[in-house]
């Protein structure tokens, strides 16, 4: 009942603009009429450009009506439609003035129909016309709504999956240390907290402050200089942001550093090198992270391991979606170096 209340306001609402809209278009209107009736040098030309005023007005409001009924034939308003109406109302309008100087001789029923029918056809077209516009408009906008609904829908499924993929990494790390370093257990949890905590309850949104990020990050590069220990070579070059309205996407880097430390470790090199580099530049985050790894390793570990990758395709897929035409990602990857550069428009 309330819902049949507010469209009924609403298309209330609707037909009060449509005859304001129509009050307002009908002065200039009928003064374009009236002056050109006064070429013709007709008598009562005030009474005729009243007249022609309002059928005009009629004409369009009765093609709106014909093209609601169109419509539910067509289903689909094409570009070539409004191609020809516009057309069909031009050719109409240079006839009338063409027929205003050359009028058939003797013939005043004739010269009077010549006037009047191109004239209905250019109001009824343009009733037409106005209203295939407004429904392709309408359309369209549904259409980028719909799409911006399913990506928001994917977002979030996106944005679902971080944290279990984060945990699952992570919790197979502590089962290998438990085994072998187990005395590295509790120092681990205390930071596995924290990087949880910010996981679950800032990866819901769709841009953190790149401040807390990279707090995120320093607390994670912590994490695995214990879990490693002195087997890494790390190398850190990143900017110190203290405001907060410099934002990005969260959980963004972090897959491609957990990458660096995952795969590094493949190497059959008794020292494991890393080498990570942020730095803001004019309205750009530049994000570098390189890394030692063994190719052949890391790809027979894939085909071992069906999960293996799906933080890759994850951050692919949200760069799509939060930063279309704004990002550019590039990835070198040969036999023993791992190297990504990522450039990302600041939110």
């Amino acid at each position: 009942m309330k819902n049949k209340r507010i469209e009924d306001n609403k298309d209330l609402t609707n037909k009060t603009a449509y005859f304001l809209l129509a009050a307002i278009v009908s002065v200039p209107l009928f003064l374009a009429i009236d002056a050109f009736v006064n070429a013709l040098h007709l008598n009562e030309d005030e009474a005729i450009s009243a007249a022609a005023t309002g059928c005009f007005l009629a004409g369009v409001f009765f093609g709106r009506y014909c093209a609601e009924i169109l419509m539910t034939e067509i289903k689909k308003i094409l570009n070539i439609h409004l191609i020809s109406l516009f057309i069909l109302i031009i050719i109409n309008i240079i006839w009338i003035f063409y027929h205003a100087d050359y009028p058939f001789e003797n013939h005043a029923a004739l010269n009077l129909l010549m006037y009047w029918i191109p004239f209905m056809v250019v109001s009824i077209a343009t009733g037409v016309l106005i209203k295939f516009i407004r429904f392709m408009s309408q359309n369209e906008l549904k259409e980028a709504q719909t799409s911006a609904a399913n990506s928001q829908s994917e977002l979030h499924l996106l944005q679902s999956q971080l944290s279990p993929h984060f945990l699952f990494n992570t919790l197979n790390n502590l089962y290998g240390l438990s085994i072998t370093q187990h005395e590295k257990i509790p120092p681990l949890l205390l930071r596995l907290s924290d990087l949880l905590r910010y996981s679950v309850y800032e990866s819901n949104q769709n841009f953190v402050p790149l401040k807390d990020e990279l707090a995120y990050i320093d607390n994670y590069i912590e994490f695995e200089k214990i879990r490693i220990g002195e087997r890494l070579v790390l190398k850190t070059e990143i900017e110190k942001i203290d405001s907060t309205n410099i934002k990005i996407a969260p959980m963004l880097l972090i897959v491609f550093i957990e990458n660096a430390f995952k795969h590094s470790k493949n190497t059959a090199e008794e020292k494991i090198f890393i080498d990570i580099s942020l730095k803001t530049w004019s309205n750009y985050i530049l994000f570098s992270i390189k890394n030692s790894h063994n190719k052949v390793a890391v790809e027979e570990g894939t085909s071992v391991n069906k999960n293996s990758g799906f933080g890759l395709v994850n951050v692919k897929k949200r760069l799509e979606l939060l930063y279309p035409n704004e990002s550019e990602l590039n990835i070198e990857d040969d036999e023993i170096i791992y190297n990504v550069n990522l450039r990302l428009k600041m939110k």
